[in-house]
């Protein structure tokens, strides 16, 4: 099965520049697909300079659901908005004051790459981050997801000039050699060419989960394996015990199985919901999950009212509007609405996703507007 690799590089244009971020992109792009993806074939994206953080996140979205190995090489820089103070990776046109609408949240990336297995997922960063960034990461952390193997350096601001993407350009020019190594392996190999150039960095090698620093809870964390069903529940309606839930969705996806998908998720989300409530967020995680299998099944009707449905419970537990996995939530009910084809649907559910954005307009300029006319289309059409 082929593999998928994402080259991003992206930093912004003129005085915010910190890092030469694209400058690492001819050097990848000298790599063997295949080298790159550590799997037989591969389809490379490469992603230089983006403007638009939706136009990421399309491509993003796309790599998540390929079936296959996974790796993202990912260069540029940090900056946390000045509403959330969350970090962002900044594209070319982000300013120190339009962090929230011209950068790519790095929530967004850690979502995407929710329901894939750290067995086949991976991210290579070489991140540089601003002052105010460094002392947000630092304490905090920088929360990958848990189901995400991560390997690189978050680097503080430079002394002086434009810093030098040094650890993606020494794992390029390691790959070029022709062999892959085990990521853990090829990351030692490059720390250990480049220690002057990493002193001092934050150095993240994580197998899977959390990269470093100080455990910072995921916005929905799944639910432990074998999480306690009461007895009487059939063998067919008890969750595996001792497994990774995520990789065997992962697996009966890629294989088309997707009613035995979502039905492992279902028995999950039952459980969850037995074991900590409705509105916990491990039930949630599971109704996020089932939502994003419906998008893997090609219904958008199923997984716009899924996803409608979360956007409002997170809402009626008290999470503030502008709460990332609100506002995600309501994201990705608004992407699905728009692939929906059937009229009568998209009007039901259209008006529905206006009421709601009212309550969470989000980063989309306009994104009321957009439904609003939309509507006024489906309502004009016979």
């Amino acid at each position: 099965m082929p593999g998928t690799v994402l080259l991003l590089a992206a930093s912004p244009v003129g005085r915010g520049r910190l890092v030469d971020a694209a400058g690492v992109l001819p050097v990848l792009a000298a790599v063997a697909p295949a080298v790159l993806s550590g799997a037989d074939t591969a389809n490379v994206v490469e992603l230089a300079d983006p403007l638009e953080p939706q136009a990421v996140l399309t491509r993003l979205r796309a790599a998540a659901a390929a079936p296959g190995p996974l790796t993202v090489y990912l260069t540029g820089q940090l900056h946390l908005d000045r509403r959330q103070h969350r970090p962002h990776l900044a594209l070319a046109r982000t300013t120190a004051a339009t962090v929230r609408y011209t950068a790519l949240p790095w929530h967004w990336i850690r979502e995407e790459l929710r329901l894939r297995s750290a067995a086949d997922t991976a991210l290579v960063v070489d991140l540089h981050a601003d002052a105010e960034t460094w002392k947000h990461i630092t304490e905090r952390g920088l929360d990958c997801g848990p189901y995400t193997a991560v390997y690189g350096r978050v680097a503080p601001p430079a002394r002086r000039g434009l810093a030098e993407p040094a650890y993606m350009k020494t794992v390029a020019t390691l790959l070029r050699s022709g062999h892959r190594p085990p990521l853990d392996t090829l990351h030692e190999q490059a720390l250990s060419r480049i220690p002057e150039e990493t002193r001092g960095n934050l150095l993240l090698a994580h197998p899977g989960g959390r990269a470093a620093g100080p455990a910072v809870p995921p916005a929905a964390p799944p639910p432990p394996a074998g999480l306690a069903v009461p007895l009487g529940a059939g063998p067919a309606d008890r969750p595996p015990v001792g497994s990774d839930p995520h990789a065997a969705i992962s697996a009966a996806v890629q294989g088309g199985l997707h009613g035995e998908a979502d039905g492992l998720a279902a028995r999950y989300e039952e459980a969850a919901v037995r074991a900590y409530g409705a509105g916990s967020e491990e039930a949630l995680h599971w109704r996020e999950v089932r939502a994003d299998l419906a998008m893997f099944a090609g219904d958008p009707v199923r997984s716009c009212r899924a996803w409608l449905a979360v956007a409002e419970a997170r809402l009626a537990a008290g999470q503030a509007v502008d709460a990332p996995a609100v506002e995600a939530a309501v994201d990705r009910a608004h992407h699905q609405w728009g692939r929906i084809e059937d009229p009568a649907r998209a009007r039901e559910l259209g008006a529905a996703l206006a009421e709601l954005r009212l309550r969470v307009p989000g980063r989309r300029r306009g994104a009321l507007e957009n439904i609003q006319r939309q509507l006024g289309r489906l309502q004009a059409a016979p």
